[in-house]
């Protein structure tokens, strides 16, 4: 059963884990008290966390050993991961773990030895092995540490600003022929020759005073149209964009996880109730 370091698994596994990393997080008693760091997680080929890499710290000295998974409680809100039950004795029985060795058969037995119950009399073979026999410290994490996370879809509403279309204002000149009426006067002179009232009644030669050249002069006016153009202001046009505003109603299908539990015997069933951004 061969185990892999965890960034050598899954190069991407803080993303599989939405943003999380265990390596790194303090190890703490229940008590509280700091006993050491996780360094690294080993996996086997499923993925399944089998052990901690765990940096201990006891009176100022320190040594680099396996827990296994099952005797940890991850606690990614406080930054924490908790162990149930790590004495200095147990740390002093542990082999030594080293970062290029190869974890076998011998090398786990060695580790489970220092963490199994004493009175455990159960034969262990290396050929028909399986961690379900250490349920107690493989399989503890599976059974009330693991974190499930339940996703839903949502509906994402947002706007995009494209060019519909475009106006373009502008002028040009159009030419018609226009017709105006311009009322005109011209003089001109009538000449009439008409019989004298007193025609026949006869003049005294001497009152009569002929003159030679007499020349009566008359002056004739005649009006002569003026035609000009004027230009003047006949409308103004403001240009100006107005936004018209309306909701459009979109409808899809989405989809949500919920928690199955399923559970055998006659077992209490506890349930927190946490809001959806809680971490279980």
């Amino acid at each position: 059963m061969p185990l892999y370091k965890l960034a050598d698994f899954d190069p991407n596994y803080r993303d599989t884990f939405g943003g999380d990393d265990i390596i790194g997080l303090g190890l703490y008693t229940e008590g509280g008290v700091k006993v050491g760091s996780v360094g690294d997680v080993l996996v086997d080929a499923d993925g399944r966390f089998r052990y901690l890499v765990i940096d201990t710290q006891y009176n100022f000295s320190s040594k680099r050993i396996l827990l296994p998974i099952g005797l940890s409680q991850i606690d990614y809100n406080q930054q924490r991961v908790y162990v149930d039950g790590l004495s200095k004795e147990q740390v002093q029985s542990l082999p030594v773990y080293k970062d290029d060795m190869i974890v076998d058969y011998d090398y786990e037995e060695q580790v489970r030895k220092a963490y199994r119950p004493i009175s455990s009399d159960v034969p262990y073979n290396r050929d028909t092995y399986n961690y379900q026999q250490d349920a107690s410290l493989y399989n503890l994490n599976e059974q009330n540490h693991q974190t499930f996370k339940l996703y839903e879809e949502r509906l994402i509403a947002n706007k995009n600003r494209i060019k519909t279309g475009e106006v373009a204002v502008g002028k040009h000149i159009e030419t018609e022929t226009a017709r105006v009426s311009v009322p005109l006067e011209r003089e001109r002179v009538v000449i009439e020759r008409v019989n004298p009232t007193d025609a026949g009644t006869a003049v005294n030669p001497s009152e009569l005073q002929f003159q030679q050249g007499e020349v009566a002069r008359i002056e004739i006016y005649e009006e002569t149209p003026e035609i000009r153009k004027e230009a003047y202001v006949r409308e103004e046009v403001h240009v100006r964009k107005v936004v018209d505003r309306e909701t459009i109603e979109a409808q899809e299908t989405i989809r949500r996880e919920e928690l199955d539990i399923d559970t055998q015997g006659d077992l209490p069933r506890i349930q927190n109730d946490v809001t959806p951004n809680d971490r279980v």
